[in-house]
């Protein structure tokens, strides 16, 4: 099987001390690097917390994900991290779940941490099925 390594330009860049691809395609399923809540258009954290950074970490996924040629409806696995999980697993789970249609989840795992580059909050990553 052929492996294919995607950057876009739309999507945040991996900072100076990070070597990474924003997805990789192998067979028929894209791995998408966790996205952490940096505006492309700043290379910064948006300000507001775990609410503005899972919506901004969202809407970067998306972009990948266009990119990518496929959707966060085809996503069958995400991985949030959580650098405060009791405080902040609500806020995030609701803005997670606002994304997905009806009760289409995708498998996931959620899992507290001690520390996220950049200082974020939240950090997501997806396993999403590629369109044929």
């Amino acid at each position: 099987m052929d492996i294919s390594f995607m950057n876009f330009p739309d999507a945040p860049p991996p900072p100076p001390t990070a070597a990474y691809s924003h997805a990789v395609r192998m067979g028929s399923f894209i791995f998408v690097t966790g996205q952490l809540g940096v505006d492309p258009s700043t290379n910064a954290l948006v300000v507001g917390g775990a609410e503005a950074q899972a919506k901004q970490i969202m809407r970067n996924l998306e972009v990948v994900l266009r990119g990518a040629g496929t959707t966060l409806d085809r996503t069958v696995m995400a991985r949030i991290y959580l650098v405060n999980f009791v405080s902040d697993y609500p806020i995030v789970n609701t803005v997670y779940a606002s994304y997905f249609r009806g009760a289409a989840y995708p498998a996931r795992t959620t899992v507290g941490v001690t520390h996220l580059a950049l200082g974020a909050a939240v950090e997501i990553d997806l396993i999403v099925a590629a369109m044929k």
